[in-house]
Protein backbone atom coordinates (compact mmCIF):
# COMPACT_ATOMS: atom_id res chain seq x y z
CA UNK A 1 0.00 0.00 0.00
CA UNK A 2 1.42 3.50 -0.89
CA UNK A 3 2.48 5.89 2.04
CA UNK A 4 0.36 8.70 2.44
CA UNK A 5 2.29 10.73 4.63
CA UNK A 6 3.45 14.48 4.20
CA UNK A 7 6.39 15.72 3.67
CA UNK A 8 7.79 17.22 7.38
CA UNK A 9 8.04 20.56 5.68
CA UNK A 10 4.66 20.14 4.42
CA UNK A 11 3.56 19.30 8.04
CA UNK A 12 5.48 22.17 9.90
CA UNK A 13 3.89 24.77 7.74
CA UNK A 14 0.47 24.04 8.65
CA UNK A 15 1.42 23.39 12.01
CA UNK A 16 2.95 26.76 12.35
CA UNK A 17 -0.10 28.54 10.64
CA UNK A 18 -2.58 26.52 12.62
CA UNK A 19 -1.50 27.61 16.12
CA UNK A 20 -3.70 31.18 15.38
CA UNK A 21 -6.76 31.73 13.76
CA UNK A 22 -5.18 34.41 11.39
CA UNK A 23 -2.91 31.48 10.46
CA UNK A 24 -5.94 28.85 10.04
CA UNK A 25 -7.55 32.05 7.79
CA UNK A 26 -4.83 31.77 5.56
CA UNK A 27 -4.47 28.30 5.07
CA UNK A 28 -8.51 27.69 4.72
CA UNK A 29 -8.13 30.57 1.96
CA UNK A 30 -6.16 28.44 -0.39
CA UNK A 31 -7.66 25.45 -0.27
CA UNK A 32 -10.53 23.61 -0.93
CA UNK A 33 -12.02 21.27 1.10
CA UNK A 34 -13.23 17.63 0.18
CA UNK A 35 -17.35 17.31 0.13
CA UNK A 36 -17.95 15.19 2.87
CA UNK A 37 -19.08 11.60 2.44
CA UNK A 38 -22.14 9.82 3.36
CA UNK A 39 -23.10 6.35 2.98
CA UNK A 40 -26.32 7.05 5.30
CA UNK A 41 -29.32 4.80 3.84
CA UNK A 42 -26.98 3.82 0.75
CA UNK A 43 -25.67 0.13 2.52
CA UNK A 44 -27.45 -2.51 1.78
CA UNK A 45 -26.59 -4.95 4.44
CA UNK A 46 -25.90 -8.05 2.63
CA UNK A 47 -23.10 -10.03 4.45
CA UNK A 48 -23.20 -11.40 7.95
CA UNK A 49 -21.20 -10.10 10.22
CA UNK A 50 -17.69 -12.04 10.12
CA UNK A 51 -17.17 -11.96 14.09
CA UNK A 52 -12.88 -13.03 14.47
CA UNK A 53 -12.76 -16.31 15.94
CA UNK A 54 -11.63 -16.63 19.47
CA UNK A 55 -7.77 -17.80 19.95
CA UNK A 56 -6.62 -21.17 20.20
CA UNK A 57 -4.30 -21.28 23.17
CA UNK A 58 -2.96 -24.29 25.15
CA UNK A 59 -2.17 -24.29 28.90
CA UNK A 60 1.85 -25.55 29.51
CA UNK A 61 2.83 -27.45 32.61
CA UNK A 62 3.16 -24.43 34.50
CA UNK A 63 0.10 -22.91 33.85
CA UNK A 64 0.82 -20.38 31.25
CA UNK A 65 -1.61 -20.00 28.48
CA UNK A 66 0.22 -19.60 25.40
CA UNK A 67 -0.91 -18.16 21.99
CA UNK A 68 0.14 -18.56 18.60
CA UNK A 69 0.41 -14.91 15.84
CA UNK A 70 1.54 -15.16 12.29
CA UNK A 71 1.61 -12.40 10.47
CA UNK A 72 1.27 -13.07 6.83
CA UNK A 73 0.35 -11.72 3.66
CA UNK A 74 -3.35 -12.51 1.95
CA UNK A 75 -5.87 -11.51 -0.55
CA UNK A 76 -9.40 -10.93 1.05
CA UNK A 77 -12.59 -10.77 -1.18
CA UNK A 78 -14.35 -7.71 -0.21
CA UNK A 79 -15.97 -6.71 -3.98
CA UNK A 80 -16.95 -8.65 -6.77
CA UNK A 81 -14.02 -9.33 -9.26
CA UNK A 82 -10.29 -8.86 -8.03
CA UNK A 83 -9.15 -9.60 -4.70
CA UNK A 84 -7.45 -7.03 -2.44
CA UNK A 85 -4.09 -7.32 -1.22
CA UNK A 86 -4.24 -7.59 2.58
CA UNK A 87 -2.33 -8.52 6.08
CA UNK A 88 -3.71 -10.10 9.07
CA UNK A 89 -2.78 -12.52 11.55
CA UNK A 90 -3.46 -16.06 11.58
CA UNK A 91 -5.52 -15.30 8.18
CA UNK A 92 -5.73 -13.01 5.47
CA UNK A 93 -7.24 -9.66 7.67
CA UNK A 94 -7.02 -9.02 11.17
CA UNK A 95 -6.19 -11.31 13.70
CA UNK A 96 -8.65 -13.75 16.16
CA UNK A 97 -9.47 -12.60 19.86
CA UNK A 98 -7.10 -13.44 22.39
CA UNK A 99 -8.85 -14.11 25.47
CA UNK A 100 -7.38 -14.91 29.23
CA UNK A 101 -8.17 -13.92 32.80
CA UNK A 102 -6.61 -11.78 35.46
CA UNK A 103 -3.79 -13.69 37.00
CA UNK A 104 -3.02 -15.82 34.24
CA UNK A 105 0.19 -16.25 32.71
CA UNK A 106 0.49 -15.96 29.13
CA UNK A 107 3.39 -16.26 26.19
CA UNK A 108 2.70 -15.83 22.63
CA UNK A 109 4.59 -16.72 19.90
CA UNK A 110 4.53 -14.11 17.22
CA UNK A 111 5.93 -15.07 13.82
CA UNK A 112 6.73 -12.93 10.83
CA UNK A 113 5.78 -14.27 7.33
CA UNK A 114 5.33 -10.26 6.27
CA UNK A 115 8.23 -9.24 3.87
CA UNK A 116 8.61 -6.22 5.96
CA UNK A 117 10.24 -5.78 9.40
CA UNK A 118 6.89 -5.78 12.10
CA UNK A 119 6.50 -5.47 15.95
CA UNK A 120 3.42 -6.52 17.82
CA UNK A 121 2.18 -4.04 20.63
CA UNK A 122 -0.39 -5.18 23.36
CA UNK A 123 -2.30 -1.94 23.39
CA UNK A 124 -3.75 -1.06 26.65
CA UNK A 125 -2.23 -4.01 28.56
CA UNK A 126 -0.21 -3.14 31.72
CA UNK A 127 3.13 -5.43 30.95
CA UNK A 128 7.19 -5.63 31.38
CA UNK A 129 8.62 -2.69 28.91
CA UNK A 130 10.55 -5.94 27.09
CA UNK A 131 7.26 -7.65 26.12
CA UNK A 132 5.47 -4.11 25.13
CA UNK A 133 6.01 -5.11 21.52
CA UNK A 134 7.49 -1.41 20.60
CA UNK A 135 9.66 -0.21 17.92
CA UNK A 136 12.69 -1.35 20.34
CA UNK A 137 11.18 -4.99 19.79
CA UNK A 138 11.41 -5.28 15.74
CA UNK A 139 10.67 -8.99 14.68
CA UNK A 140 12.43 -9.25 11.07
CA UNK A 141 10.95 -11.24 8.31
CA UNK A 142 11.10 -14.64 8.90
CA UNK A 143 11.95 -13.83 12.68
CA UNK A 144 9.91 -14.82 15.65
CA UNK A 145 9.49 -12.71 19.48
CA UNK A 146 7.89 -14.58 22.71
CA UNK A 147 6.58 -12.12 24.88
CA UNK A 148 5.17 -12.99 28.56
CA UNK A 149 3.56 -12.10 31.35
CA UNK A 150 1.10 -11.92 33.69
CA UNK A 151 -2.27 -10.85 33.44
CA UNK A 152 -2.91 -8.07 36.44
CA UNK A 153 -5.72 -6.04 35.69
CA UNK A 154 -9.11 -5.63 35.66
CA UNK A 155 -11.04 -7.10 32.69
CA UNK A 156 -10.86 -4.82 29.75
CA UNK A 157 -11.30 -4.29 26.06
CA UNK A 158 -7.75 -4.18 24.46
CA UNK A 159 -6.71 -4.36 21.35
CA UNK A 160 -2.91 -5.81 19.42
CA UNK A 161 -1.32 -3.87 16.77
CA UNK A 162 1.83 -3.25 15.05
CA UNK A 163 4.41 -0.06 16.26
CA UNK A 164 7.32 -0.25 14.03
CA UNK A 165 9.35 3.34 13.72
CA UNK A 166 7.54 5.44 10.68
CA UNK A 167 5.34 2.51 9.62
CA UNK A 168 3.11 1.76 11.83
CA UNK A 169 0.17 3.47 9.78
CA UNK A 170 0.15 1.28 7.28
CA UNK A 171 1.09 -1.88 8.41
CA UNK A 172 -2.39 -1.31 10.60
CA UNK A 173 -4.28 0.06 7.40
CA UNK A 174 -3.67 -3.10 5.47
CA UNK A 175 -5.36 -5.12 8.35
CA UNK A 176 -2.86 -6.23 10.89
CA UNK A 177 -4.89 -5.52 14.06
CA UNK A 178 -7.01 -7.76 16.75
CA UNK A 179 -8.57 -7.57 20.06
CA UNK A 180 -7.61 -8.81 23.48
CA UNK A 181 -10.47 -9.65 25.88
CA UNK A 182 -9.50 -9.53 29.57
CA UNK A 183 -11.70 -11.15 32.27
CA UNK A 184 -11.91 -11.03 35.84
CA UNK A 185 -14.18 -12.17 38.84
CA UNK A 186 -15.77 -9.20 39.58
CA UNK A 187 -16.89 -8.37 35.71
CA UNK A 188 -18.38 -12.44 35.68
CA UNK A 189 -20.31 -11.91 39.20
CA UNK A 190 -22.52 -9.20 36.88
CA UNK A 191 -25.47 -10.09 35.00
CA UNK A 192 -23.51 -9.01 31.47
CA UNK A 193 -24.06 -10.48 28.32
CA UNK A 194 -20.79 -12.49 28.08
CA UNK A 195 -21.41 -15.33 25.00
CA UNK A 196 -18.56 -13.99 22.49
CA UNK A 197 -19.92 -14.32 19.08
CA UNK A 198 -23.59 -14.17 20.22
CA UNK A 199 -24.40 -11.82 22.32
CA UNK A 200 -21.33 -10.69 23.36
CA UNK A 201 -19.66 -8.46 19.87
CA UNK A 202 -16.32 -7.57 18.82
CA UNK A 203 -17.05 -4.52 16.57
CA UNK A 204 -13.47 -3.15 15.06
CA UNK A 205 -14.02 -0.78 12.67
CA UNK A 206 -11.86 0.65 10.15
CA UNK A 207 -12.45 3.44 7.20
CA UNK A 208 -11.36 2.49 4.02
CA UNK A 209 -11.47 2.96 0.58
CA UNK A 210 -10.87 1.06 -3.08
CA UNK A 211 -9.27 1.98 -6.63
CA UNK A 212 -10.28 0.16 -10.14
CA UNK A 213 -8.41 -2.63 -9.21
CA UNK A 214 -10.03 -3.17 -5.71
CA UNK A 215 -6.40 -2.31 -4.30
CA UNK A 216 -6.75 -0.59 -0.55
CA UNK A 217 -6.36 3.03 -1.04
CA UNK A 218 -7.50 6.01 1.12
CA UNK A 219 -7.58 9.27 0.48
CA UNK A 220 -5.85 12.50 1.86
CA UNK A 221 -7.15 13.38 5.30
CA UNK A 222 -5.05 16.56 5.67
CA UNK A 223 -3.29 17.14 8.55
CA UNK A 224 -5.16 14.54 10.20
CA UNK A 225 -3.99 11.86 7.57
CA UNK A 226 -5.46 8.95 5.19
CA UNK A 227 -8.84 8.60 5.80
CA UNK A 228 -11.57 6.06 3.69
CA UNK A 229 -14.82 6.53 2.29
CA UNK A 230 -16.45 3.45 2.98
CA UNK A 231 -16.32 0.91 6.47
CA UNK A 232 -15.07 -2.36 7.03
CA UNK A 233 -16.43 -3.81 10.32
CA UNK A 234 -14.44 -7.02 11.50
CA UNK A 235 -12.77 -7.12 8.13
CA UNK A 236 -16.62 -7.40 6.83
CA UNK A 237 -18.56 -5.00 4.33
CA UNK A 238 -21.97 -3.94 4.73
CA UNK A 239 -22.26 -6.11 7.37
CA UNK A 240 -25.86 -7.12 10.05
CA UNK A 241 -25.72 -9.02 13.17
CA UNK A 242 -28.66 -11.16 13.47
CA UNK A 243 -29.58 -10.64 17.43
CA UNK A 244 -30.87 -13.10 19.36
CA UNK A 245 -30.80 -11.63 22.78
CA UNK A 246 -33.05 -8.82 24.60
CA UNK A 247 -29.76 -6.81 25.32
CA UNK A 248 -26.53 -7.54 23.72
CA UNK A 249 -23.02 -6.11 24.29
CA UNK A 250 -20.71 -4.43 21.63
CA UNK A 251 -16.75 -3.97 21.99
CA UNK A 252 -16.43 -0.82 20.46
CA UNK A 253 -12.89 -0.25 18.57
CA UNK A 254 -11.36 2.64 16.51
CA UNK A 255 -8.60 0.93 14.74
CA UNK A 256 -9.01 3.17 12.13
CA UNK A 257 -5.43 5.07 11.37
CA UNK A 258 -6.92 8.73 11.88
CA UNK A 259 -10.64 8.74 11.87
CA UNK A 260 -12.48 9.92 14.69
CA UNK A 261 -16.32 8.43 14.81
CA UNK A 262 -19.34 9.22 16.60
CA UNK A 263 -21.16 6.25 17.18
CA UNK A 264 -25.03 6.43 17.25
CA UNK A 265 -28.32 4.70 16.40
CA UNK A 266 -30.46 5.04 13.21
CA UNK A 267 -33.22 5.91 16.11
CA UNK A 268 -31.56 7.67 18.44
CA UNK A 269 -32.16 5.41 20.66
CA UNK A 270 -29.92 5.53 23.99
CA UNK A 271 -27.70 2.56 25.11
CA UNK A 272 -25.70 2.11 28.64
CA UNK A 273 -22.23 2.78 28.25
CA UNK A 274 -20.61 -0.21 30.44
CA UNK A 275 -16.91 0.29 29.99
CA UNK A 276 -14.19 2.28 28.37
CA UNK A 277 -10.44 1.69 27.79
CA UNK A 278 -8.98 0.08 30.90
CA UNK A 279 -11.88 -1.68 31.98
CA UNK A 280 -15.70 -1.09 33.73
CA UNK A 281 -17.10 2.07 34.95
CA UNK A 282 -18.36 2.19 38.41
CA UNK A 283 -21.61 3.13 37.00
CA UNK A 284 -23.43 2.29 33.88
CA UNK A 285 -23.73 5.70 31.68
CA UNK A 286 -26.59 6.03 29.53
CA UNK A 287 -26.06 7.78 26.45
CA UNK A 288 -27.57 8.41 23.21
CA UNK A 289 -23.84 8.48 21.52
CA UNK A 290 -20.17 8.41 22.15
CA UNK A 291 -17.00 9.11 20.00
CA UNK A 292 -14.34 7.29 19.50
CA UNK A 293 -10.90 8.54 18.43
CA UNK A 294 -8.45 6.12 16.99
CA UNK A 295 -7.61 3.74 19.47
CA UNK A 296 -10.38 4.40 21.75
CA UNK A 297 -12.31 1.63 23.55
CA UNK A 298 -16.07 1.74 24.63
CA UNK A 299 -18.31 -1.33 25.91
CA UNK A 300 -22.21 -0.70 25.22
CA UNK A 301 -25.24 -2.62 25.92
CA UNK A 302 -28.15 -1.88 23.35
CA UNK A 303 -31.66 -3.34 24.74
CA UNK A 304 -34.27 -4.74 21.53
CA UNK A 305 -36.88 -5.78 20.62
CA UNK A 306 -38.35 -9.07 19.06
CA UNK A 307 -38.22 -8.50 15.26
CA UNK A 308 -36.91 -4.83 15.03
CA UNK A 309 -33.87 -3.71 13.05
CA UNK A 310 -32.02 -0.71 14.04
CA UNK A 311 -28.67 0.70 12.41
CA UNK A 312 -25.50 1.46 14.14
CA UNK A 313 -24.09 4.60 12.26
CA UNK A 314 -21.14 7.20 12.97
CA UNK A 315 -22.45 10.56 12.92
CA UNK A 316 -21.03 13.99 12.32
CA UNK A 317 -17.80 14.08 14.52
CA UNK A 318 -17.78 16.66 16.81
CA UNK A 319 -13.53 17.78 16.63
CA UNK A 320 -14.01 21.05 18.62
CA UNK A 321 -12.27 22.82 15.80
CA UNK A 322 -13.43 26.35 16.67
CA UNK A 323 -13.91 29.57 14.07
CA UNK A 324 -11.84 29.61 11.74
CA UNK A 325 -10.66 26.14 11.30
CA UNK A 326 -13.50 24.91 10.71
CA UNK A 327 -12.77 23.94 7.24
CA UNK A 328 -10.32 21.53 8.59
CA UNK A 329 -12.97 19.68 10.49
CA UNK A 330 -14.59 18.86 7.16
CA UNK A 331 -10.83 17.92 5.71
CA UNK A 332 -10.35 15.55 8.79
CA UNK A 333 -13.29 13.91 8.06
CA UNK A 334 -15.44 15.62 11.00
CA UNK A 335 -18.54 16.08 8.54
CA UNK A 336 -18.78 12.59 7.26
CA UNK A 337 -20.97 10.26 8.03
CA UNK A 338 -21.57 6.47 7.99
CA UNK A 339 -23.52 3.18 8.54
CA UNK A 340 -21.90 1.13 10.36
CA UNK A 341 -23.93 -2.24 11.32
CA UNK A 342 -27.53 -3.41 11.20
CA UNK A 343 -28.97 -4.81 13.96
CA UNK A 344 -31.53 -7.37 13.34
CA UNK A 345 -33.45 -8.92 16.15
CA UNK A 346 -35.19 -12.13 15.75
CA UNK A 347 -38.84 -12.92 16.42
CA UNK A 348 -38.00 -14.14 19.56
CA UNK A 349 -35.48 -12.90 21.78
CA UNK A 350 -33.61 -14.95 24.65
CA UNK A 351 -33.81 -13.13 27.81
CA UNK A 352 -30.27 -12.16 29.09
CA UNK A 353 -31.77 -9.61 31.86
CA UNK A 354 -31.89 -6.16 32.57
CA UNK A 355 -29.17 -3.68 32.14
CA UNK A 356 -26.80 -3.06 35.59
CA UNK A 357 -27.10 0.42 36.87
CA UNK A 358 -23.84 -0.35 39.46
CA UNK A 359 -21.10 -2.10 38.47
CA UNK A 360 -17.66 -2.21 39.83
CA UNK A 361 -16.14 0.44 41.99
CA UNK A 362 -13.64 1.86 40.67
CA UNK A 363 -10.32 3.42 42.93
CA UNK A 364 -9.30 6.67 42.01
CA UNK A 365 -5.66 7.61 42.28
CA UNK A 366 -5.15 10.64 44.50
CA UNK A 367 -3.85 13.82 42.70
CA UNK A 368 -2.34 14.99 45.98
CA UNK A 369 0.47 11.97 46.11
CA UNK A 370 1.80 13.12 42.87
CA UNK A 371 5.36 13.97 43.00
CA UNK A 372 5.72 15.23 39.68
CA UNK A 373 3.70 17.30 37.19
CA UNK A 374 4.63 17.09 33.74
CA UNK A 375 3.63 18.93 30.61
CA UNK A 376 3.34 17.77 27.32
CA UNK A 377 2.98 20.63 24.62
CA UNK A 378 1.35 19.01 21.01
CA UNK A 379 2.63 20.60 18.41
CA UNK A 380 2.65 19.95 14.64
CA UNK A 381 3.86 16.47 15.05
CA UNK A 382 6.33 17.13 18.06
CA UNK A 383 6.31 17.01 21.49
CA UNK A 384 7.40 19.66 23.47
CA UNK A 385 9.15 20.69 20.20
CA UNK A 386 11.26 17.44 19.67
CA UNK A 387 10.55 14.92 17.09
CA UNK A 388 10.98 10.92 18.71
CA UNK A 389 14.43 10.15 18.87
CA UNK A 390 15.03 6.32 19.28
CA UNK A 391 18.21 7.29 21.13
CA UNK A 392 16.72 9.54 23.77
CA UNK A 393 14.79 9.10 26.80
CA UNK A 394 12.32 12.10 27.57
CA UNK A 395 10.94 11.27 30.71
CA UNK A 396 11.55 8.99 33.62
CA UNK A 397 9.78 8.32 36.34
CA UNK A 398 10.23 6.39 40.00
CA UNK A 399 7.93 2.79 40.15
CA UNK A 400 5.52 3.13 42.69
CA UNK A 401 5.17 7.05 41.77
CA UNK A 402 1.77 9.09 41.11
CA UNK A 403 2.49 12.13 38.43
CA UNK A 404 0.11 14.30 36.96
CA UNK A 405 0.39 14.98 33.24
CA UNK A 406 -0.80 17.85 31.57
CA UNK A 407 -1.45 17.14 27.92
CA UNK A 408 -1.81 20.29 25.72
CA UNK A 409 -2.98 19.99 22.17
CA UNK A 410 -1.53 23.93 21.20
CA UNK A 411 -2.85 23.63 18.07
CA UNK A 412 -6.41 24.81 16.54
CA UNK A 413 -6.58 20.92 14.45
CA UNK A 414 -6.48 17.88 16.45
CA UNK A 415 -4.39 15.20 18.02
CA UNK A 416 -4.64 12.56 20.50
CA UNK A 417 -2.62 11.04 23.88
CA UNK A 418 -1.71 7.84 24.09
CA UNK A 419 0.52 6.29 27.19
CA UNK A 420 1.73 2.91 26.74
CA UNK A 421 1.94 -0.01 30.05
CA UNK A 422 -0.18 2.18 32.49
CA UNK A 423 -3.72 3.16 32.24
CA UNK A 424 -4.49 6.95 33.72
CA UNK A 425 -7.71 8.55 34.81
CA UNK A 426 -8.86 12.16 33.59
CA UNK A 427 -8.67 15.20 36.36
CA UNK A 428 -9.92 17.64 34.33
CA UNK A 429 -10.78 19.06 30.75
CA UNK A 430 -9.63 22.77 30.38
CA UNK A 431 -10.70 22.96 33.85
CA UNK A 432 -13.43 21.11 34.42
CA UNK A 433 -14.42 18.13 35.20
CA UNK A 434 -14.47 15.14 33.03
CA UNK A 435 -17.84 13.59 31.83
CA UNK A 436 -19.07 10.25 33.30
CA UNK A 437 -17.94 8.82 30.01
CA UNK A 438 -14.25 9.54 30.68
CA UNK A 439 -14.32 9.22 34.22
CA UNK A 440 -12.95 5.87 34.28
CA UNK A 441 -9.41 3.53 33.16
CA UNK A 442 -8.25 5.29 30.02
CA UNK A 443 -5.11 4.58 27.88
CA UNK A 444 -6.11 7.08 25.16
CA UNK A 445 -7.50 10.46 24.82
CA UNK A 446 -8.87 12.67 22.03
CA UNK A 447 -7.34 15.92 22.37
CA UNK A 448 -9.74 18.65 21.32
CA UNK A 449 -7.46 22.05 19.65
CA UNK A 450 -6.15 24.28 21.88
CA UNK A 451 -7.21 22.23 24.73
CA UNK A 452 -5.40 21.40 28.17
CA UNK A 453 -6.20 17.76 29.51
CA UNK A 454 -4.64 16.90 33.22
CA UNK A 455 -4.40 13.05 33.40
CA UNK A 456 -3.22 11.40 36.83
CA UNK A 457 -0.97 7.83 36.73
CA UNK A 458 0.51 5.72 39.06
CA UNK A 459 3.41 3.35 37.73
CA UNK A 460 3.73 -0.07 39.30
CA UNK A 461 4.79 -3.36 38.74
CA UNK A 462 7.76 -3.23 36.38
CA UNK A 463 10.90 -1.25 36.19
CA UNK A 464 13.49 -1.36 33.44
CA UNK A 465 16.61 1.19 33.20
CA UNK A 466 16.75 -0.24 29.45
CA UNK A 467 13.23 -1.03 27.81
CA UNK A 468 11.40 2.01 27.71
CA UNK A 469 7.85 2.73 26.83
CA UNK A 470 6.42 4.97 24.60
CA UNK A 471 3.56 7.89 24.41
CA UNK A 472 2.95 9.08 21.58
CA UNK A 473 -0.75 10.84 19.67
CA UNK A 474 -2.41 7.99 18.07
CA UNK A 475 -2.99 9.71 14.42
CA UNK A 476 -0.60 7.26 13.33
CA UNK A 477 0.04 9.29 10.17
CA UNK A 478 1.51 11.92 13.43
CA UNK A 479 3.06 9.02 15.32
CA UNK A 480 4.98 7.92 12.12
CA UNK A 481 5.87 11.46 12.00
CA UNK A 482 7.65 11.47 15.01
CA UNK A 483 5.26 12.60 17.40
CA UNK A 484 6.28 10.18 20.16
CA UNK A 485 8.14 10.26 23.11
CA UNK A 486 9.97 7.31 25.31
CA UNK A 487 10.09 7.03 28.81
CA UNK A 488 11.71 4.96 31.54
CA UNK A 489 10.31 3.30 34.75
CA UNK A 490 13.12 2.70 37.37
CA UNK A 491 13.91 1.69 41.15
CA UNK A 492 13.72 5.15 42.90
CA UNK A 493 16.90 6.18 43.39
CA UNK A 494 18.38 5.05 39.58
CA UNK A 495 20.00 7.85 38.10
CA UNK A 496 19.04 8.07 33.99
CA UNK A 497 20.43 10.65 31.97
CA UNK A 498 18.10 11.91 29.44
CA UNK A 499 20.47 11.52 26.59
CA UNK A 500 21.37 7.33 27.19
CA UNK A 501 21.46 5.88 24.57
CA UNK A 502 18.52 3.14 23.71
CA UNK A 503 19.46 0.18 21.28
CA UNK A 504 16.60 -2.40 19.38
CA UNK A 505 16.20 -5.14 21.26
CA UNK A 506 16.74 -7.56 18.18
CA UNK A 507 17.02 -10.54 19.89
CA UNK A 508 14.51 -12.60 17.40
CA UNK A 509 15.36 -15.91 16.82
CA UNK A 510 14.32 -18.68 14.46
Amino acid sequence: MPSLRRPRAVIATVAALATTAVGVALLLSGCTEAPPVSTIGAIPFDKPLAVPPLALSTVSADGTRVFDLTANEGESRFLPGAATPTAGYNGAYLGPTLRASSGEKVEVHVHNKLTVTTTLHWHGMHLPAVADGGPHQPIAPGAERDPAWTIDQPAATLWYHPHPHGETAGQVARGLAGMFILDDPAERALPLPRNYGVDDIPVIVQDVAFDAQNRLVQRDGGFVGALGDQLLVDGTLHPFLDVTTDVVRLRLLNASPARVYNFAFSDNRAFAMIASDGGLLDASVPLDHIQLSPGERAEILVTMAPGEKVVLQSHKADLGTPGAAAGFAGSSGGSDQFDVLQLRASATLAHVGEVPQRLVPVPRLDPAAATHERQFSMNGTEINGHDMDMSRIDVVVALGDTEIWDIRNDMALPHSFHVHDEQFQLLDIAGAPPPPELSGWKDTIYLRPNTSYRLVLKFTDYADAKHPYMYHCHLLRHEDDGMMGQFLVVEPGTKIPTTTTMEDDNHDHH
